[in-house]
């Protein structure tokens, strides 16, 4: 499985679109397994999603506009922003897929790490580039930024294409997740789905934007002490490192595939692909996806949101590191114990991490961990469900619906909009359990389809100035084009070299045909206008009139980007050196 919604992620939600679309209802051997769950795990279980309805319910009680629902009044922290981004991107998807990936799926292993690489390199772009620019248009939806540049039908265009690639994937990810649990904890399909989408959907009706990052925080502790606690619980049970090492099937540890280019060759974990695709990729998530980009827009400054980023381009390599670390121990003691081996489906390897929490991990713990993929799950739906609200508000009901609104209807409408994308997201929830899996494998690819186009769309309007409306829409439909021709026509071709393909094509022909027919204006909105906010001059370093202070912050954001940018050449060097072990 892989997410985007995000590697919480498309990113990840591509990569094993085929596990994930795989998936049915539990084998008996699964179900045996759920009357292992005692009062106590149930009760854990329930008071875990109590906290979360009273958390939402607190936080919600002072709200009174939009900016206070959907950007918490600008007021967040930087740490609070980054850990729950974190937490979306790196959510119930990772939690179980990442260790099967690693343990067991053939062809895995720990080339999961190199979904890292790109990250702190797109960072670094879009905290240079993508985030002075939303901060001095002040914008709700990133989307209204498009119209500010180009115009009303661009920036609809590309909102409606988030709400409903966001809104499917949403769907398919919360049947996918259910299936598990249900296996696992031995309720029925129907009741974990309304469960999981409906304690979600309350919370963050209620709480908005304050409680989808506290609730992240809390669930990212809760997804920390899990994977604490199965690797720890393993290891325990192999007999100490040397068995580990011993044990560990050496394909396993080849973290890099320095020939495979994944352009014909079938391969999804080459090295280019994953370092250059991965890039477009991020860049687009990150940057262009009002899901993940809500959170840096929701703090005070644009200094306070290049922190939120900076965080995740340090952090989320050596949580994913974790994940793979607890993958090999959890695969070592799959080979240890053939009566575990054997309950664990041989065309569902997804159920590992749920059955060892079962079966392996003392009562009490078993609750306190499965509420871990709980609050993966939500961290990822609940930003969604957020961000599709705000979207649909900003984009589509005070756009054109009612632009004459009171700030009381809409802070009603705002949650009357969470509430409708939460019912529609369980809904299809549901009907994926009655779509193929080639469907369902479909609907998870579409993300890697749009993603490299709209970063274009973007691309053109902060470093050009003649591109147009008219240019930028074609240039991003002949992208998708191109996209889907590669999807169907070359299958061998990575799907992580769609998001550069994807980007390079709408760009050319965005920028070739606005040549021909040029904006009639240099729009402010662009990099290169002369009339820039000092803070925005600054990021690019020409800030001639700036204090001392403001040049030594300068300064200190352009080591941080040299940091991060060696923290890349640190983690592929990481990487090449398990390899060598291999």
């Amino acid at each position: 499985m892989r997410t985007l919604t995000g590697v919480g992620h498309w990113a990840t939600i591509g990569a094993h679109a085929r596990a994930e679309a795989s998936l049915s209802m539990p084998s008996p051997g699964v179900e045996e397994e759920a009357c292992r769950m005692t009062p106590w795990d149930w009760l854990i279980i329930g008071g875990y999603l109590l906290t979360l309805l009273m958390l939402g319910r607190f936080l919600g009680r002072r709200q009174a506009s939009i900016e206070d629902y959907y950007l918490s009044g600008r007021r967040l922290r930087w740490w609070s922003a980054g850990l729950s981004t974190m937490a979306t991107q790196l959510g119930a998807v990772s939690f179980i897929s990442a260790p099967a990936f690693v343990a067991l799926r053939p062809g895995g292993g720990l080339v999961w790490l190199g979904y890292e690489f790109a990250v702190p390199l797109a960072l670094v772009f879009l905290m240079s580039v993508f985030l002075p620019v939303y901060h001095r248009n002040h914008v709700l939806s990133i989307y209204e930024y498009l119209e500010r540049r180009f115009d009303a039908s661009t920036r609809t265009m590309v909102s409606l294409m988030f709400q409903v690639s966001r809104a499917l994937a949403s769907g398919v990810t919360i049947f996918a997740l259910a299936i598990v649990l249900s296996a696992t904890i031995g309720i029925p399909l129907w009741a974990t789905i309304l469960m999981t989408g409906l304690v979600t959907l309350l919370y963050d009706a209620w709480g908005g934007m304050r409680a989808v990052v506290y609730s992240d925080i809390l669930q990212m502790g809760v997804l920390g002490l899990g994977i604490f606690l199965c690797g720890l619980e393993a290891y325990r049970f192999i007999g100490g490192w040397a068995a580990v090492w011993n044990a560990i099937p050496r394909e396993r540890l080849e973290a890099i595939r320095w020939t495979a280019h994944g352009l014909g060759d079938g391969e999804d974990f080459g090295f280019w692909p994953l370092l250059i695709g991965g890039f477009f990729l991020y860049a687009s998530y990150y940057g262009c996806d009002q899901s993940q980009m809500q959170r840096e827009i929701s703090v005070g400054h644009v200094d306070e949101g290049r922190r939120s980023l900076w965080l995740n381009g340090i952090a989320r390599f050596p949580l994913v590191l974790a994940y793979c670390v607890m993958g090999l121990l959890i695969g070592v003691y799959t080979s240890q114990h053939p009566e575990f081996a054997a309950r664990i489906p041989r065309d569902r390897v997804d159920y590992l991490v749920p059955l060892f929490i079962v079966y392996a991990l003392p009562p009490g713990v078993t609750g306190l961990i499965l509420i871990a993929i709980l609050a993966a799950a939500m961290s990822s739906l609940d930003s969604a469900l957020n961000s599709l609200s705000a979207a649909t508000m900003r984009d589509v009901y005070q756009r054109y619906v009612n632009p004459k609104a009171t700030e009381r209807e809409l802070f009603l409408w705002s949650k009357r909009f969470t509430i409708m994308w939460g019912l529609l997201c369980i809904a299809f929830a549901f009907l994926a359990g009655r779509l193929s899996g080639t469907v369902i494998e479909a609907i998870n690819k579409i993300g890697s389809v749009f993603y490299g186009p709209i970063l274009a769309a973007f691309l053109l309007g902060m470093l050009t100035r003649r591109t147009s409306g008219l240019g930028v829409k074609i240039g991003v439909l002949m992208g998708i084009a191109a996209n889907l021709f590669l999807w169907l026509e070359c299958p061998r071709v990575s799907w992580l070299w769609w998001n550069a393909i994807g980007c390079g094509i709408a760009v050319l022909v965005g920028y070739g045909l606005s040549l021909w027919r040029p904006a009639k204006i240099a729009p402010p909105e662009t990099l290169w206008q002369p009339d820039l906010d000092r803070e925005h001059r600054e990021a690019f370093g020409r800030a001639s009139d700036a204090s001392h202070s403001r040049r030594l912050s300068v300064t200190n954001w352009r080591v941080r980007y040299v940091g991060l940018i060696l923290y890349t050449l640190l983690m592929i060097g990481i990487a090449g050196g398990i390899t060598s072990l291999a």
